[in-house]
């Protein structure tokens, strides 16, 4: 099939890249020209784990294109991905002008042929319609353009649209992992040309033919009206960031009370109806989805005069959760002012180089607030050289020369190499050999071995 992606981002790029990859024609659609020029050239201009070596096969195979004319994207695909970004405002509501733009940029471009406009980015409640009403904005503006020119305006043929919503369900640092072998599939459309379209895409997904384990069931697909669609996103990661707010209140109850909060995690993710995933105590969740889109809910719900206070308080729970590795080090080291403290990892989970709304931006602005001079580690940002909001960080090569002179460190972002550091080497090379797992991530017997305290969160001992 014809496929056309306009925004390159993490959504965007991991999607054309796997439907390219299972045959499809697509083409990726950016107004960043620079960042056009780098995918054309097979450079991912984002990290995630598989993603530029499928990119490279198929840009060899010719299966995806990269442009930045808009035009050319919408006359190639019989299906149209909006996957542009969708960025918080200070309100909590969602910014929606770039998925505007698009909207009625396909709509000045439609000429002939049905298509299928799909919102991949996460947009609010009820965007479906609105997208379809600025697609037909832009279908008159081009009209009157052609009238004005000495044309013909013929509108039946040009509108021949139908908007689909596909929320995308994907983990970065997983997201090539979680396109392969989604739990399910969600299609929001009450129009069954644009559904049955939208399963032949993703049929070679719903057969599990790229999956890790081909011999699980089907996919599921479940067709719902648009407004149900965008919900279901929300609703998801709201449920699972208030699952993380939840352990974390555990944990810092089990602080007080001398209980174990991994041991508390594992009996109670033992019950069915619980399940075991996503009760990690630690310092809280960031990134680009969770914090987006539970702030995006809890304005959908003010706006139609409903007070979500489950939801508030799953976000205020996570903000001072951040601040309790600071409590950690208070108790600790006592005064900070003066004293050195080294965080390894800083991206706000590990297989990825994003730092938005990371935990580690807000324990930096604390720590810099008490005088404390900071270090830091982090795999991707020591290769990357990247220095968004760390202007006050001293940021190290390996994790060695981040333990020299340090008077404690915290375990940040629980990167996989973290777990086989050289431990013992590094507490000779601190000042005071403290750690703080913020992530509950590390084995504390061998780092007691190593000759660290050790204070995890919600930790007895």
């Amino acid at each position: 099939m014809r496929v056309c992606v306009i925004g390159t981002g993490y959504v965007g790029l991991v999607t054309g890249v796997c439907l390219a990859h299972i045959g499809h024609h697509v083409i990726c659609v950016d107004n960043n020209e620079e960042k056009v020029k780098l995918m054309q050239s097979g450079q991912s201009p984002i990290f995630e784990p598989g993603l530029s070596e499928l990119m490279q096969e198929a840009i060899q195979s010719q299966h995806i294109e990269f442009t930045t004319d808009l035009g050319a994207g919408v006359a190639h695909g019989e299906i149209l991905f909006i996957a542009v970004g969708t960025p918080p405002l200070p309100t909590g509501e969602s910014d929606t002008r770039y998925v505007e733009a698009v909207a009625r940029g396909i709509g000045e471009h439609l000429n002939g042929g049905y298509k299928v406009i799909v919102n991949k980015s996460t947009v609010p409640i009820g965007s479906g319609d609105w997208v379809r009403m600025l697609v037909l904005d832009g279908v008159a503006e081009q009209q009157k353009a052609a009238v004005g020119a000495g044309g013909s305006a013929v509108m039946d043929r040009s509108a021949d649209f139908d908007v689909v919503s596909n929320p995308e369900f994907l983990r970065e640092g997983s997201a090539v992992y979680d396109t392969f072998n989604p739990d399910r599939i969600v299609l929001g459309s009450n129009n069954s040309r644009a559904i049955s379209l939208m399963k032949e895409l993703y049929a070679p997904i719903v057969s599990r033919e790229f999956a890790e384990d081909k011999s699980l069931p089907t996919v599921p697909v479940l067709v719902t009206d648009l407004s149900s669609a965008e919900m279901i996103k929300y609703a998801a990661n709201a449920f699972l960031a208030t699952k993380i707010s939840f352990i974390n209140e555990v944990a810092n109850i089990c602080d007080r009370v001398g209980a174990d909060v991994t041991q508390v995690a594992r009996g109670i993710g033992l019950d069915s109806r619980i399940g075991n995933k996503f009760l990690q105590a630690g310092i809280g969740w960031g990134g680009s989805c969770f914090p987006k889109d539970v702030s995006a809910l809890i304005h959908t719900a003010d706006d139609y005069g409903y007070d979500a206070q489950l939801l508030k308080s799953a976000v205020t729970v996570n903000q001072r959760q951040r601040v309790m590795a600071i409590e950690k080090l208070q108790q600790v080291l006592k005064i900070l002012k003066g004293k050195t403290v080294g965080l390894l990892g800083l991206t706000f989970k590990p297989d990825t180089d994003d730092m938005r709304d990371a935990p580690a931006l807000d324990i930096i602005e604390q720590l810099h607030r008490l005088g404390t001079k900071i270090k830091a580690y982090d795999p991707l940002v020591a290769q990357s050289g990247m220095r968004h909001g760390l202007s006050n960080v001293h940021v190290e090569t390996d994790p060695e020369r981040l333990a020299d002179g340090c008077d404690a460190l915290v375990l940040v972002t629980d990167w996989k190499e973290f777990r086989t550091l050289d431990y013992s080497k590094m507490a000779q090379l601190m000042a005071n050999p403290v750690l703080i797992d913020g992530r509950n991530f590390l084995d504390q017997e061998a780092l007691e071995k190593a000759g660290f305290r050790y204070m995890g969160i919600g930790r007895c001992g």
